[in-house]
């Protein structure tokens, strides 16, 4: 029997994680006393000959070891489900998620079951304008001699550090220690062949592009130009001393770069003839023959008809049509001819100048669909959809700074239009709006209620647009909650305590948010309704291979139901049984033990029992 906590009751350090990891692959190179021997590291880089730089050129700045500290800190809060929304039959099956929270806390909980299985994070975060509202914002309690120690940093820094992060600052360092712990467990969550899409403009461009460098290593790390007036006006026009601002950066982030390889795209060919040769498409007038078999009539896209021999049958024409390997002249009214080569010419890989959308067109895409302004400069959907078709067709989309749930919304239209089975997680804190503004007067009480009403409203919209798609235009929504109270010591002292904590005050909804907690924990999908069990009366839960036992009043004649459901029923095969410690007894915790160390096993099957607090 093994023991498992909710919260890891391991003290944390700004580089423990990354300790844990070296003491795993290099084991030799601790001592007794588990301190990091450096030299032991050096013997192993020299006997692999691996060449080392002594270029001590690094980004620093006030607050890095604390970002380190929170990257690598546990979660400490809750997840709890919206039973309500969850069960209408548009969210049932959905595979979306949409979740309230503190991104760093969501991150940390995703870490469980989408650990390197997200394909495309786009995140459109703060810019650090000074007029965007953003400030560092932190409730967590640390004494200046606490933060030292678990920083490794002075006293005197220490103190700094909790200066700038308690008085809500703004400066790069703010804004550097906001970011970091974000972009360092986003990266956890990526697959192998990820990427990720950050939109900022200068003001922190500089300093993002090294912080990306440090997360994700300086191969790893491109940049791309957006015009955000590509498709009309950035916005009112203002008086110019030197130029027009129209460009933004999007920086490109990838697990590893040599396993990306981004899709062509389908580019419009009217107004770029130069770019292409055609081939005339039908045979020679003095070969006319009536009866041969590609004597056919094509109808052009503006209905115009033409009644020729041609050098394909009807199917193969069919296919270039289908293909957009037919040109139709500028005005769409010459004689259908074969655009060459067909093999590449018409989808064409992006540039590094992206011209899609506008913020013109951002706020137009949120006006038509909300029909009211209560957002500002929300991307444009052909912005986002153009980075979705490069880079994932069947995956998982993370944004975890949702705003106004352009991504959300894009990822369903594609799947409407393409067909793709792509799933969104979006990620919106819980921010109030300000009762003065035009979206807390509609009813917007916070930027969550907005993110949540459009992707409603863009569901019904594309099923409008679509009446006979199928596809998943639902969500799942959940959102972060306080840990109970007295459930946890200061992390750094933390210890299941049953003499300051008693499970049997907890309430059916406490319980319900712990196991969604810990389904994630256990690498199960949010999206994955857990099914419910009957032992004699005892209500579980499971998925998969894997029980929940978090009610009070688990007893013997249930454990016995247990074991019989287990030899008797072939699509049950649990190999983990999980218990709530609070809630089940030390005695019956060992009579639960040694019952399924002795019972028949027909199945042959190896089962662990845990014991989680």
């Amino acid at each position: 029997m093994n023991t498992e906590h909710t919260i890891d009751p391991t003290p944390v350090t700004s580089n423990s994680e990354q300790l844990a990891v070296l003491k795993q692959h290099f084991p030799h190179c601790f001592d007794k006393e588990g301190q990091f021997v450096l030299s032991r590291f050096e013997e192993v880089l020299q006997a692999h000959e691996v060449a080392t730089t002594q270029e001590s050129y690094k980004l620093d700045w006030l607050g890095k070891s604390y970002a380190r500290l929170l990257a690598n800190e546990p979660i400490r809060t809750l997840l709890s489900a919206d039973v309500t929304h969850n069960s209408q039959a548009a969210n049932l099956n959905s595979q979306n998620l949409l979740i309230q929270g503190d991104n760093l806390e969501v991150l940390k909980h995703l870490k469980g079951a989408y650990r390197e299985a997200v394909k495309m994070i786009y995140i459109d975060p703060p810019y650090n304008t000074g007029s965007d509202g953003f400030v560092y914002q932190d409730d967590r309690k640390f004494t200046p001699e606490q933060l030292a120690d678990l920083a490794n940093v002075s006293l005197e820094e220490a103190k700094r550090i909790l200066d700038f992060t308690q008085r809500g600052a703004n400066s790069h360092s703010a804004w550097l220690t906001f970011m970091y712990p974000r972009l360092y467990v986003a990266k956890q969550l990526l697959r192998d062949d990820g990427v990720i899409f950050i939109s900022i403009d200068d003001n922190e461009q500089a300093q993002l592009k090294l912080l990306c460098d440090e997360v994700f290593g300086e191969a790893n790390v491109e940049s791309l130009i957006w015009n955000k007036e590509a498709e009309g006006s950035s916005g009112t026009l203002k008086q110019i001393l030197r130029y027009r601002l129209i460009h933004e950066h999007i920086l490109i982030c990838y697990k590893s770069k040599d396993n990306v390889h981004f899709s062509r795209i389908s580019e419009p060919l009217i107004g770029r003839e130069n770019e292409f040769q055609t081939a005339n498409l039908a045979v020679n007038e003095d070969s006319i023959k009536i009866d041969h078999p590609n004597w056919l009539e094509i109808t052009s896209p503006n209905g115009k008809k033409w009644f020729k021999h041609w050098k394909f049958n009807n199917d193969e024409i069919k296919s270039f049509i289908e293909e957009d390997l037919i040109y139709w002249g500028k005005d769409g009214n010459n004689q259908p001819r074969l655009i060459i080569p067909t093999d590449h010419r018409r989808k064409v890989y992006s540039s590094s100048i992206i011209n899609k959308g506008s913020t013109t067109v951002g706020r137009k895409d949120y006006e038509e669909l909300m029909e009211i302004d209560t957002f500002s400069y929300p991307k444009p959907l052909s912005l986002i959809n153009f980075l979705i078709q490069i880079s994932s067709t069947n995956s998982i989309i993370l944004d975890f700074f949702a705003g106004s749930g352009t991504t959300a919304h894009a990822v369903m239209q594609l799947n409407a239009e393409d067909g793709g089975n792509r799933q969104f997680i979006c990620v919106q804190l819980d921010e109030k709006t300000d009762p003065k503004k035009e979206a807390y007067k509609a009813g917007y009480k916070s930027i969550f209620d907005i993110t949540q009403a459009r992707i409603q409203k863009a569901a019904q919209k594309i099923q409008t647009e679509h009446p006979n798609y199928t596809g998943d235009l639902g969500f799942k929504l959940f959102k972060t909650v306080p840990i109970f109270d007295n459930y946890q010591q200061p992390i750094a002292q933390f210890a299941p305590n049953l003499a300051l904590f008693d499970g049997t005050q907890l309430s059916q909804q406490d319980l319900a948010n712990l196991l969604t907690t810990w389904q994630l924990q256990h690498n199960i999908p949010l999206s994955q309704t857990l099914n419910t069990i009957d032992l004699d009366g005892y209500i579980a839960h499971w998925f998969n291979d894997t029980l929940y036992l978090m009610a009070q009043g688990f007893d013997s004649p249930h454990l016995k139901a247990f074991i019989q459901k287990l030899d008797t029923d072939n699509s049950f095969t649990i190999t983990k049984l999980i218990m709530f410690g609070y809630n089940i007894n030390s005695k019956m915790q060992r009579e639960i033990d040694e019952g399924l160390k002795n019972y028949r096993n027909k199945k042959s099957i190896t089962l662990d029992v845990v014991v989680k607090y």
